[in-house]
């Protein structure tokens, strides 16, 4: 056999661009058609890999005619357009693994601090790492906080925990304390 020639590398040549040796060419399989056929078209959805040979009108007619779901009920379909979707490749839905799975996983060093795949009501929040991060985790905040919101909770916890609107509680003013630090922390480090 050999190639015909379409100014493209060898690489990305396909195979369906080989044409017959010398020998004699294809004739068209359309019933009653004399031509060459020199495009080739899919026998069937369940055998794509064997094909008819038409010539250039005929294949026209046989693609627009084509439908690669004739014959396939309509759970059988959706059951195919779901499989293109994730590429036939297995999937399942996210948090939907076994509390069994989980700690398998866990075994091998993977774990689920922030509980994204489920069933994993026994999983402890996240350390912060930094000091800025423990002040921001002693506030509520996360480091997406701006300024004005840092601010904004500041007052909210002053008002909430002030030893004058709890009866002079001790718990209360040590909760203060610690909202009073974590927030000085965070101006004396903002470098705006």
């Amino acid at each position: 056999m050999t190639q015909r020639r379409t100014g493209l590398p060898n690489r990305e040549r396909r195979q369906w661009q080989d044409t017959e040796t010398d020998a004699g060419a294809r004739a068209c399989n359309w019933p009653g058609c004399d031509s060459v056929g020199e495009y080739r078209a899919p026998k069937s959805p369940t055998n794509l890999r064997e094909y008819h040979w038409f010539c250039l009108d005929h294949v026209r007619d046989y693609n627009k005619n084509w439908d690669y779901f004739s014959g396939l009920e309509e759970d059988q379909i959706e059951a195919i357009r779901r499989q293109d979707a994730v590429w036939h490749r297995p999937s399942w839905p996210l948090g939907g693994r076994t509390e069994a799975e989980i700690l398998e996983a866990a075994k091998h060093g993977f774990g689920d601090p922030h509980n994204i795949l489920g069933n994993d009501a026994k999983a402890e929040p996240p350390k912060p790492k930094t000091p800025r991060d423990e002040a921001l985790a002693k506030l509520g905040l996360d480091r997406t906080a701006s300024h004005a919101e840092r601010k904004a909770r500041y007052k909210e916890l002053v008002k909430r925990h002030h030893p004058d609107a709890n009866g002079g509680s001790k718990a209360a003013e040590e909760r203060l304390k610690t909202i009073n630090e974590a927030y000085t922390y965070l101006l004396n480090s903002d470098d705006a």
